[in-house]
């Protein structure tokens, strides 16, 4: 069987971008959305509480505050970054926000916060989901534990080269099956031991009074605040829909906000419930289970039940959709991660490339490498959830401060000419104090067990981030040097146009948005080859990118501003008295597309040659072939191989 088949069984048939109702189907509605992004707010109920709980240690009573607490923190950082959506419509999230209401560097730190962020949801999210199935068997099984875990990050990747609605509607009956499960669980868990509630609060002030007396209140609101801090993971995932608003069918930002009310409602009810449920039920650690199945255990046994059989199984069956929604949580870094990199990718930090969309219309190369990543990650740490979630969630809330500090600093700024910015000033700061509080505590009481990586992590990232940065800027330069000097290269005096005889000889030059690249490559071969050529044809194919893709109006854009560079070169040519042409074309693969175009061109003029100009780097390594293409020298080799000849001209930069 051939490659492409292979390919095409696993991934799937490719997607045209240009047809109107792709992007349409693509598009995801607010419950479909509610399913790929919020499943990792809610998925993080399976162990957010469970480590502030456990930080809590022998003062249980203590977490009656912080169910309060989580779910009024989840609806203001929900709210808050409702604004986001209304003033990024185009997503980026708190990358976008850093960068534009805050600065450049500041959005870098953002943005490779956020990228770690996703890599460690799918890390945290799977070797969660694996703790959950574990619990279910015997302690022999843990050795195996990181291999299980390794093999559901390669499916994910495969299910997300698909493309991400076929993943969603792949991974839909098991997040309704966790919120089917456990709101049943938490109503009756709750309502089963209702008649706690009239003494659960005044036990709680009594408690909390006779703790105050022995360590003081200051004791007391620093074990709240660190406790509260150490279930930071549970508030993550409240920013993917802002970061991937793009993904949204129309209208977006009510799509989007609709979204937030989705998370925020099931994120609050599910988190605060399980808080109660530890509380009611009087949970308690069990070696080798987590903390939620220990207590679903417990609340599962007191039905009745007298076979134990079916008391196993369904328990079974709640942890079971409990490790199946944590591994549909872990899609969602593959959905935020690549969109942040795409984002960055368009404003030079990251390589290009990261732009670049596959057959199915998805980043396939932020999909690797966050699947790779992940791995990486969950190796180093043997996938120990507790040093992942420190880690994820200093990441997550240096991106949650960053961003609710530039919506404070847009509101103050426009103060005199919006109205309403005091309510929204407001509730962008209480979200800027929470999230920069539990960064701080989380950097002081976890800097040695943890913090120090995730700040070591963010900081080697953002130094190559610059250097790449630095290296496309330089380039620019140069090409922008070399477009100056051909500018005022002068047109002919011929007008009209000249029609091309197929039997001449004929010059294909490959250009791109350069044009001073592409007279360049003519003038260059009409000083080589006088008066050889009498017919010259110019062809261009864009990629359409993940930008392009999913702006409204982008690709028209885009086939307007190739159509005029293309024209340039066209009447250079007949103004000079000479038979020009054009080809455009567009396509996910940029290489691909030319190739055709060029097969094409030269069954109807059989004498032609092909040209296109190359960047040479005085400095040539493996890191500057990684940040640029290469498209000339992958174009050269597959028309080799069909018999065409091709000439790569040297461009110095």
């Amino acid at each position: 069987m051939k490659p492409l088949k292979i390919r095409e069984i696993v991934i799937g048939k490719a997607l045209d971008p240009l047809k109107s109702e792709t992007r349409h189907s693509l598009a995801l509605v607010a419950f479909l959305a509610w399913v790929g992004l919020g499943a990792d707010g809610l998925s993080s109920s399976a162990y957010g509480p469970e480590e502030s709980f456990r930080a809590l240690g022998q003062y249980t009573h203590l977490g009656l505050y912080l169910a309060l607490a989580t779910a009024l923190t989840v609806f203001i950082i929900a709210l808050a970054y409702n604004q986001v959506i209304e003033l990024f419509p185009t997503g980026g999230g708190g990358y976008r926000v850093a960068t534009k209401l805050v600065g450049p560097y500041l959005g870098l730190v953002s943005g490779v916060a956020l990228i770690l962020d996703y890599v460690l949801t799918i890390a945290i999210s799977i070797a969660s989901g694996v703790d959950a199935l574990a619990s279910m068997l015997p302690l022999g099984f843990q050795p195996y534990k990181l291999w299980v875990e390794a093999i559901c990050i390669g499916i994910l990747i495969v299910l997300n080269l698909r493309g991400l609605k076929e993943a969603i509607r792949i991974l839909l009956p098991i997040f309704l099956g966790f919120v089917a499960t456990h709101l049943v669980l938490i109503l009756y868990g709750v309502f089963a031991h209702a008649g706690h509630f009239p003494s659960l609060v005044p036990d709680t002030l009594a408690e909390t009074g006779r703790l105050a007396d022995h360590i003081g209140w200051s004791g007391v609101a620093a074990m709240l605040l660190l406790a509260y801090s150490q279930g930071g993971g549970t508030y993550t995932g409240l920013e993917a829909v802002s970061n991937n608003v793009n993904m949204l069918a129309e209208p977006r930002v009510r799509t989007g906000k609709v979204t937030m009310i989705y998370m925020a409602l099931s994120l609050a009810f599910t988190a605060g419930g399980i808080f109660l449920l530890y509380l009611l039920w009087d949970a308690r650690h069990i070696d080798g289970q987590t903390l939620n199945a220990s207590t679903f255990r417990i609340i599962i046994a007191s039905l009745g039940i007298e076979a134990k059989w079916i008391n196993d199984l369904m328990l079974m069956v709640v942890l079971a959709f409990e490790a199946g929604l944590l591994f549909v949580a872990a899609n969602t870094g593959f959905l935020g991660g690549p969109a942040v990199l795409s984002n960055m990718a368009a404003d030079s930090w990251v390589p290009h490339k990261f732009r670049y969309l596959s057959t199915r219309l998805v980043t396939q190369n932020g999909i690797l490498v966050m699947g790779l990543a992940a791995l990486a990650i969950l190796f180093w740490t043997q996938g120990s959830v507790t040093l992942l979630i420190v880690l994820y969630s200093i990441s997550v809330f240096l991106t949650f401060a960053i961003s609710l500090f530039g919506l404070c600093r847009y509101w103050w700024r426009h103060r005199s000419r919006l109205d309403h910015w005091k309510r929204r000033f407001l509730l962008s700061l209480a979200g800027f104090v929470i999230c920069f509080s539990i960064l701080c505590v989380l950097l002081a009481e976890k800097f040695t067990t943890g913090g120090w990586a995730t700040a070591l992590i963010i900081a080697a990232m953002s130094a190559l981030c610059i250097y790449i940065r630095n290296h496309y800027r330089d380039t620019k330069e140069a090409i922008r040097t070399v477009d100056q000097i051909f500018a005022n290269q002068p047109f002919g005096t011929e007008t009209g146009e000249i029609v091309a005889d197929p039997a001449n000889q004929t010059a294909v030059f490959i250009v791109g948005t350069s044009r001073g690249g592409g007279l360049h490559a003519l003038l260059w071969v009409q000083r080589m080859f006088p008066e050889h050529f009498k017919n010259f044809i110019f062809v261009n194919a864009r990629t359409v990118d993940s930008h392009a893709y999913g702006g409204e109006g982008a690709v028209e854009q885009m086939r307007a501003e190739a159509d005029a560079t293309l024209r340039f070169f066209v009447d250079f040519c007949r103004s000079h008295g000479m038979a020009a042409s054009s080809r455009l074309g567009f396509g996910t693969d940029a290489v691909q597309e030319v190739t055709r175009l060029c097969f094409e061109i030269s069954k109807q003029y059989p004498n032609a040659i092909f040209f296109t100009s190359k960047l040479i780097f005085e400095q040539d390594n493996w890191f500057i072939r990684l940040l640029h293409n290469q498209a000339a020298l992958a174009v050269q080799r597959r028309l080799h191989f069909d018999g065409l000849q091709m000439v790569i001209l040297p461009m110095k930069v």
